[in-house]
Parts: structure tokens; sequence; C-alpha cells
């Protein structure tokens, strides 16, 4: 269920960035509810004021735009409250735990908030507080960053993370590339032989740095620049100070993108390496 007044402040965003924390909220609502429930989605204005504060460490007076998603699940006891936006903790036998640390990171790096409300058997609530922006209206972009790329650019995604591997697919589509995914090295080392076996080789591919349980982009590049010396293959990794990112070329990399990234910056790598 979708509650958006036609009245909502504007707020400066990376689309694809919070796109990726709704699409993150959405899908950790979902998995809270295996019988089935509802979400719901609303914004509204909020304007802080000396007396009222609409979430903590948020400065006062000023305004808002408050983003919830409600979902109707099981809920979560305080002492996973207090740890769900650490990273690699996670309640799910199978995940990563990355989601809620990519989220918050997110929010911060646009200057906003993001809570939790929660109780077992209750349901849960995150709220996102977003600075309003002083502009007071849409300006068109003068150039589309669309237009920059190749046509028919092929491209292979690698990254354990099913929602990491839908968003980045959504912002290369966005661009005009045809996006092939691979869950761990080893698939992608496979689809990459099968792309070359056929005489479809993938323009470029980006791998995750690390998989847990399963080969990461750090020995698959080495498989994979065996099989084309050629290859273009770029590194991702939620972690910015990990030396690797810091001295790709090193280990074989064409380039290096810090998760999470924008589609600006993912455009311009492919811009530059192809």
């Amino acid at each position: 269920k979708l509650e958006m007044p036609e009245n909502l402040w504007l707020v400066e965003v990376d689309r694809g960035q919070v796109s990726q924390v709704v699409q993150n909220l959405i899908l950790n609502a979902r998995q809270a509810m295996p019988g089935g429930g509802t979400i719901r989605i609303s914004c509204e204005n909020l304007e802080s004021t000396a007396n009222e504060q609409p979430a903590p460490m948020l400065p006062m007076q000023n305004k808002y735009v408050k983003i919830s998603v409600t979902d109707t699940g099981v809920g979560m006891p305080g002492n996973v409250i207090d740890k769900i936006f650490d990273p690699y903790f996670s309640t799910k036998q199978a995940g990563s735990g990355l989601g809620l640390a990519i989220t918050h990171s997110i929010i911060k790096k646009h200057k906003g908030t993001i809570t939790v409300i929660s109780k077992p058997g209750e349901g849960t609530t995150f709220n996102i507080y977003l600075p309003v922006s002083k502009e007071k209206r849409i300006v068109a972009k003068s150039h589309s960053v669309m237009a920059e790329i190749p046509e028919n650019t092929k491209i292979m995604i690698m990254d354990d993370d099913e929602l990491v591997r839908d968003i980045a697919g959504e912002m290369l589509s966005q661009l005009g590339c045809e996006t092939v995914m691979a869950v761990n090295g080893e698939e992608a080392i496979d689809l990459f032989k099968q792309a070359r076996g056929k005489g479809q080789p993938f323009d470029l591919v980006i791998m995750d740095l690390t998989i847990p349980g399963g080969m990461g982009g750090r020995e698959a590049v080495t498989i994979i620049l065996q099989e084309d010396p050629a290859a273009k293959v770029v590194v991702a990794s939620g972690y910015s100070t990990d030396p690797i990112l810091a001295n790709y070329q090193a280990y074989g990399f064409s380039a290096a993108l810090a998760k999470p990234f924008r589609i600006k910056e993912l455009s311009e790598i492919i811009k530059k390496i192809l």
C-alpha cells in the first residue's frame, strides 16, 4: 500500500541509491512475512522545531521528508534491533547481512537518518528522514548519461546478493546495456567461457571482491584473464578501505567500484574502460 501526498517537499538524492534503499527494506519486509501480509510505504513532510524533534540525531529547526516502510511480519526483539545495521549481521541462514548496512550507509551519505521500531509479533517499521532541498523546483538535466555508453554493451554482474544484482542490472538497463548475472566466481567463469565459445564475449565483467563460502572476484579474475588476457574486469566491494580497491591493477582488474555506487559512477567506469 502506498501513501504519497501530492505536496511532498523536494529532496536531493541519487535515484539509484535511494531506489536500492527502498528495495532493501521491501525485501526485508517480505522475508519477515513468510505467511503473507501487507507492506505499507508512506511519505510525509516534517518540520522540526525547538520543542519537537522528529528523530534522534537530526538537527533542530529543519525540514525533512519522512519515508516509512511498515510490515505486518514477525517483528524483532530488542537485541536484534541494536545490531541490524552492522555489516554481516543477519538473522537469515543464507543472508549476507549487508543489505541494511548498505541502506544505513546510503542514508548517512545523504545527511539523513534511519530508525527502526519493532516488537516480536507486531511487525516492523523503518523510518527514513531526508533533509529537504533548498531548491524550489525540479530542473531538467541538460544531457543524458545513457548516451555515453556504447550500444549493445554486454556486461556480466557477479555478486552473491540478489538485491545488489537486481539494482546493478536495473542501472545497466537504464544505460542501454545487456546484462547477465552470476552468484559466485565459479558461475562467472563458466558463463565467461560459454560466451567466448559462442563468439559473443562480454565487453565487461563486474565482480564482487568477496563471496562468503564461494569464489570471489580476487580468485576469479585470475582465471578469467588466463582465458582471455584482454578481458576487462571491474572489482566492486562494500569496503572502500580494502587495499585491493586502492591497488586494483596489481590484481588484474581494470577499475574499481566502491559499493554502493551511483549510476553516474557506473557509467563513467564503463565509458573509461570501453
